[in-house]
């Protein structure tokens, strides 16, 4: 298999995302590159084998390349005047941070489904009400929990 190819073809991948805020489809990154689907489909399936993102279960499907979802989630992050949708809390920071840029951040808590509305503005989190998130006024803090330690997330990427 042709590294370079397959490294240009994640990179394909991401800037497809940040520009149309999903993935692309197998055919798509066939024609982009000028190779027949059956190669672009050995690419995604190599892509998903090294963990460089994570296909639907028997599909050549993206659902997530991190930070990025291929699905609609409960973590939606507003950028560039795009709406995206993050994979989880860590990778909701992670999008403003991919794109580097500014994000407002809608959210909701898995275990309360309470809502949570955050700022990202020059590089720094807020929380509703432009006050710091570490610093929200009650001396507590926004937290996120990982329900499983990082070198177990691929035992079940998708609940991790």
């Amino acid at each position: 298999m042709n590294d370079t190819l397959l490294w240009q073809t994640r990179t394909f991948v991401y800037s497809h995302f940040a520009d149309t805020t999903h993935p692309p489809s197998v055919d798509e990154t066939a024609a982009h590159f000028n190779i027949t689907t059956n190669e672009a489909s050995g690419l995604y399936k190599e892509l998903h084998n090294r963990h460089a993102f994570f296909l639907e279960p028997e599909t050549l499907t993206i659902r997530m390349a991190n930070p990025f979802s291929g699905i609609p989630t409960d973590f939606k992050v507003h950028a560039n005047g795009k709406t995206y949708f993050a994979n989880c809390a860590w990778d909701m920071l992670g999008i403003p941070a991919a794109l580097h840029c500014d994000a407002v951040i809608d959210a909701v808590c898995t275990e309360s489904n309470e809502t949570v509305k955050l700022e990202v503005k020059n590089g720094n989190i807020y929380a509703l009400g432009g006050v710091p998130a570490a610093e929200d006024g009650d001396g507590s803090s926004l937290l996120v929990h990982f329900p499983l330690p990082f070198a177990r997330w691929y035992d079940d990427l998708v609940f991790t």
